[in-house]
């Protein structure tokens, strides 16, 4: 078993030793779970709710651009790509859009309250129809796609379930939504709702739009959708509609993606959603400083050579190297101490550094010396090949590159 930072193939080890060969965990206090002592990572494969991901403005974009954002979410998670349209505003390429969005190999919806736009996606190719009412039921006798069915007016489920009825006799298929609603405009009301319509209705689809929520809260978005996909979880909510619209909810295609898993797999195993996985948290972090002040001051005692170690506790930053440890809660009262005046790319490496540690004790972070900090989903990070060395960094590339002039000059000089 090798350290978690060994870079390297193990399987060429394996086989030159005749042996099994792992890769263990970056850090000495997760040994116990990679032993198997505590849980290890659950299986997130598996979910339930359907992804709808609207592009709220198709109108005034073009084809190209609508196929580039719905590869966005679907690379994201969203399994249908919902198209929107603009009251008043003409749409003259919605069939082209959405034929190219079915070659691409899209579930396709088309959202509007304008019959004639349903009509003509649906005949286009959509699969879904965003949204009839009683009133506007004719439209399913003329195409194949399947109606997602909200009230003819807010909050009236009467006018839902006559509509869902006539679906029935029709013996079509049909998603209900009995639409969320804002905060402070009847949003609780509007929940107690979804759960009325399951109680009347153990077996029928249902779907909930989630934008009046994560759009019109200024608050970040991933608690909101957890909450929201949670609710989905107990009620048996299957489809869910989005949008990523205002710049505070441009991930949450990816949240609800991630909080959909995590919400099958607490309920698969009858528990709350906790030590599933830990995606949803960008902020914080479940075990943020793994070592206490006293073992770091063993750790430094130990340092016989010149190089800066930087490590994070919940008293602070702390740097050491065979001189001495440094603790502090502002960066900026280290550099005295730290010998770096006449070096330029150290004393920009270790600034960067003490800055990213900063960050990380004053959220409550994880902080790993030459490591980005983890944002989760906040900030999508391309996947760690262990199998490949990591290239010097600029500022030691900087130094080498001074280490040889000086080296050259010297040589000169001499000859």
């Amino acid at each position: 078993v090798l350290p978690g930072y060994c870079r390297g193939n193990v399987d060429a080890l394996a086989q030159q030793f005749g042996i099994p060969v792992e890769r263990g965990p970056k850090e000495l206090k997760d040994l116990p779970q990679y032993f198997g002592r505590e849980a290890g990572p659950l299986d997130l494969s598996r979910y339930e709710v359907q992804i709808f991901a609207e592009i709220v403005d198709a109108p005034d974009l073009s084809v190209e651009a609508i196929l580039k954002r719905a590869e966005n979410y679907r690379h994201d998670g969203a399994n249908v790509i919902d198209v929107g349209c603009l009251p008043s505003t003409p749409f003259p390429h919605m069939s082209e859009a959405i034929q190219a969005l079915k070659q691409a190999e899209f579930m396709v919806s088309i959202d509007s309250l304008d019959t004639d736009d349903l009509l003509r996606g649906a005949k286009a190719g959509a699969d879904y129809l965003l949204s009839l009412t009683e009133e506007t039921l004719r439209i399913v006798d003329e195409v194949e796609a399947t109606p997602v069915l909200i009230p003819a007016q807010a909050g009236d489920l009467d006018s839902l379930y006559r509509a869902m009825e006539a679906m029935t006799v029709r013996n079509r298929r049909f998603i209900a939504d009995p639409v969320l609603d804002p905060i402070h405009a009847g949003f609780t009301d509007s929940i107690v709702r979804y759960h009325r319509l399951r109680q009347r209705d153990p077996e029928v689809e249902i779907m909930m739009g989630t934008g009046n929520l994560t759009e019109l809260t200024h608050a970040d978005t991933a608690g909101n959708t957890a909450v929201l996909m949670g609710i989905m979880s107990e009620l048996r909510i299957g489809h869910m509609l989005t949008t990523e619209v205002s710049p505070h909810c441009r991930t949450v295609v990816r949240e609800s993606d991630l909080a959909r898993r995590i919400m099958f797999v607490a309920r698969e195993q009858n528990t709350a959603p906790r030590l599933i996985h830990d995606g949803l948290m960008a902020l914080h972090e479940r075990k943020p400083f793994p070592y206490n002040l006293d073992e770091i001051k063993t750790m430094a005692a130990a340092i016989k050579d010149p190089n800066y170690r930087i490590q994070v506790t919940e008293e602070g930053m702390h740097i050491y190297n065979r001189d001495g440890l440094q603790t502090a809660q502002d960066p900026l009262t280290l550099y005295p101490h730290l010998g770096v005046e006449d070096d330029g790319g150290h004393a920009f490496y270790l600034g960067m550094e003490l800055a990213r540690a900063h960050i990380a004790w004053q959220l409550g972070k994880y902080y790993a010396q030459d490591e980005d900090l983890k944002w989760s989903f906040a900030v999508e990070e391309p996947p760690e090949d262990l199998e490949k060395f990591a290239e010097e960094g600029p500022t030691l590339k900087d130094k080498r590159h001074k280490l040889r002039a000086k080296a050259k000059a010297r040589r000169q000089q001499q000859s």
